[in-house]
């Protein structure tokens, strides 16, 4: 028998059919763990039908949820002003409303919003939405930097002690690998440039929306 996978995903952004292929082509089994790294939500194809699969999916999985910049705008609007509600709407808001028909999701969409986590760690790994601060532990860095973060974690050469595994910044070439990290938003919402990203552990493989695999590294 096969020793249980983790297998990450990378910002999925209302892209159902790149995600039905990815699972495809993925295969997880009982025995597997799915972690998303946030950002299911806006622009894509349809965010509803993705929040629903992935509550579906845990209803068979063991399933780890990050939360994202753009469900953190949401719930930021859920809970506040005018301004706030501008901000997410223009963001890519917008398309998750008509994806629900609605002036608001429905509260079960609310409250699993509600429930993500802002990261995740093993052994060897740190998985959050868009990076960690540079010079310091992981778990000293802000909320605020685990959401939104680009630079200076993007081009730093930091050795937190594990890879840290990331999305929220496309990666337009393929994921992008260092020893220090692993990027995985490949845009998967971008039409006719984008794919989703699953990588695959302790395999250190990525699987790919549009059929292709290849080993980390």
């Amino acid at each position: 028998m096969s020793e249980p996978r983790l297998l990450v995903f990378g910002d999925i952004h209302g892209s159902i059919t790149a995600l039905r292929r990815v699972l495809a082509r993925a295969q997880p089994s009982v025995r597997d763990t799915l972690l998303f790294l946030g950002d299911y939500i806006d622009r894509g194809e349809d965010s509803r039908a993705v929040l629903d699969l992935l509550m579906e999916l845990e209803q068979q999985h063991e399933c780890i949820f990050l939360k994202g910049n753009h469900e953190d705008l949401f719930l930021t609007a859920y809970n506040g002003t005018e301004d706030d509600w501008g901000i997410w709407l223009t963001n890519g808001g917008l398309k998750t409303l008509f994806d629900f028909n609605s002036a608001i999701p429905p509260d079960r969409y609310v409250e699993w919003l509600r429930r993500l986590r802002l990261c995740y760690e093993t052994a060897t790994h740190y998985f959050v939405h868009a990076g960690v601060r540079p010079g310091q532990p992981p778990a000293l860095t802000a909320d605020v930097d685990r959401l939104w973060i680009r630079e200076p974690f993007l081009s730093s050469s930091y050795d937190w002690g594990k890879v840290i595994v990331f999305g929220h910044t496309v990666q337009f070439g393929g994921p992008l690998v260092r020893p220090n990290k692993l990027g995985i938003d490949t845009g998967a919402f971008i039409q006719g440039l984008g794919k989703l990203t699953c990588l695959v552990l302790p395999d250190r493989r990525f699987v790919f929306s549009d059929g292709r695999s290849r080993k980390v590294g």
